[in-house]
């Protein structure tokens, strides 16, 4: 897909010497392949044995960290920690 792009690309470049309204074609398809071109892979390569997706793995990662954190501010602040537990009101 992205190959077939850039040919249009340059193709669109090069009838642009001519008419400057190609050259503005050739950028609205760059900013169309760059917005959703790229996107519609699918995140998982089909038939991959136990591959975690990105973004389940970029989530798991922020979980961890904030579960750290939560953990240090409960043992650095204990009194605190036990205040919001109980809620606001109490």
């Amino acid at each position: 897909m992205g190959t077939i792009v850039i040919s249009g690309t340059v193709v669109l470049v090069v009838l642009g010497f001519g008419n400057p309204l190609y050259w503005l074609a050739a950028v609205a398809v760059l900013f169309l392949y760059v917005r959703h071109g790229r996107d519609a892979s699918p995140a998982t390569r089909p038939g991959g044995s136990g591959a975690v997706p990105s973004d389940y793995r970029a989530y798991r990662d922020r979980r961890d960290k904030q579960a750290k954190w939560e953990r240090r501010y409960r043992r650095e602040r204990p009194l605190e920690a036990r205040r919001q537990e109980r809620g606001p009101g109490r």
